[in-house]
């Protein structure tokens, strides 16, 4: 059996039905829906990453391949498999999972995909490098390659940098998709948490009231309730 056989072996050994059909609802595969036509066999997150660390040291070509199926499970498991072997990777085994993860952004087409890879490969590739990627990829028609690039930052906020964070926030801040305003809002907070909750209001000051409420919402939720009132009443 290959690798890949025995890997989709392994997952479905760990799938329900009803953890499947709970999935279908909370990722909103539905028509018209965001997560439209995904398809989950049922298995957490945790079992995922069991499996992702088993096969830890699959070959390039077959994670890619991975990535490539109908199988929301599959797909996350290929990425966490790819974001510990970046881990690991020397430069240039970390440039090819990067340019990998790039070129299939395709397949990287729910929150939770996103969420689990773009600052830990993204990020954490462009760290030291020129980031005006970024820029490109919040500009894209493609929704998750625009939170690929507000995400990929939350690397650099962790190491206390936000001006990219702010770059990123300001070309998303017309964008009308509500998981965009949800991933915007949750950077900025972040930056506040790791950054100081003073930087984080500096650039609140200037867009809290046009920025959508949803963002707005999700950038406060740690402030103090008089100040979280003030912001929402746009008072401030």
């Amino acid at each position: 059996m290959s690798q890949l056989s025995s890997l989709s072996a392994q997952l479905r050994a760990h799938a329900t039905p009803e953890k499947a059909q709970a999935s279908q609802r909370f990722f909103k595969t539905g028509p018209g829906q965001y997560g439209e036509g995904d398809v989950f066999i049922g298995v957490t997150v945790p079992e995922q990453r069991k499996v992702a660390k088993q096969f830890g040291g699959m070959p390039l070509v077959e994670v890619e391949s991975l990535l490539h199926s109908r199988i929301h499970e599959e797909r996350l498991t290929a990425l966490l498999i790819l974001v510990g072997q970046f881990k690991r990777g020397n430069e240039t085994q970390q440039k090819a999972i990067y340019d990998l993860y790039l070129a299939n952004a395709a397949y990287v087409n729910n929150w939770d995909l996103v969420d689990s890879s773009a600052s830990y490969i993204v990020g954490a590739y462009l760290h030291h490098r020129d980031r005006s990627v970024l820029s490109e990829l919040a500009r894209s028609d493609h929704l998750w390659e625009r939170r690929i690039a507000i995400i990929a930052t939350a690397y650099f906020i962790a190491r206390g940098e936000s001006k990219d964070t702010f770059a990123i926030a300001d070309i998303l801040l017309a964008d009308s998709h509500d998981l965009i305003h949800k991933a915007v809002g949750w950077m900025l907070r972040e930056v506040g948490k790791s950054c100081g909750q003073e930087i984080e209001e500096e650039y609140l000051r200037r867009h809290y009231k046009t920025m959508p409420r949803t963002m707005l919402r999700y950038a406060i939720e740690r402030f103090d309730e008089e100040l979280r009132k003030q912001y929402l009443r746009g008072g401030l």
